[in-house]
């Protein structure tokens, strides 16, 4: 009886080091894949960062110079999308050059008609 004894124990620390083991290796990926993400993150920041400052040098274009870009244009790594939907207003879109369906930054801009350029 005591050999049988000593056989479950060692079958139940079999288990329980398997167990370990597991719990063990998921923890280790959760930790790799929360390295990743937040790697992720720090680079769309660092993206939308960048897009920030082109929005305001774009923010600060007078009527004239805004009617001369009006459509789509590269600017390093985005596309600066330049609309015009009514008469004294503009919409600026920037995006990635590389995902060009997901826009970044969006705002609409007030120019007056008879503003100086």
């Amino acid at each position: 009886m005591s050999s049988d004894r000593r056989g479950f124990a060692l079958l139940e620390s079999l288990v329980a080091l398997t167990i370990i083991t597991v719990v063990g290796v998921n923890v280790v990926l959760l930790g790799q894949s929360a390295l990743r993400s937040e790697q992720v993150a720090a680079g769309e920041e660092q993206s939308i960062t960048e897009a920030d400052r082109v929005m305001v040098a774009v923010s600060l274009l007078r009527r004239a110079e805004l009617e001369q870009r009006l459509g789509k244009h590269e600017l390093g790594e985005f596309t600066v999308d330049i609309q015009r939907p009514e008469p004294s207003l503009y919409r600026v879109a920037i995006e990635r050059t590389d995902a060009p369906e997901r826009e970044l930054l969006v705002t609409v801009l007030f120019r007056a008609p008879g503003a100086p350029s």
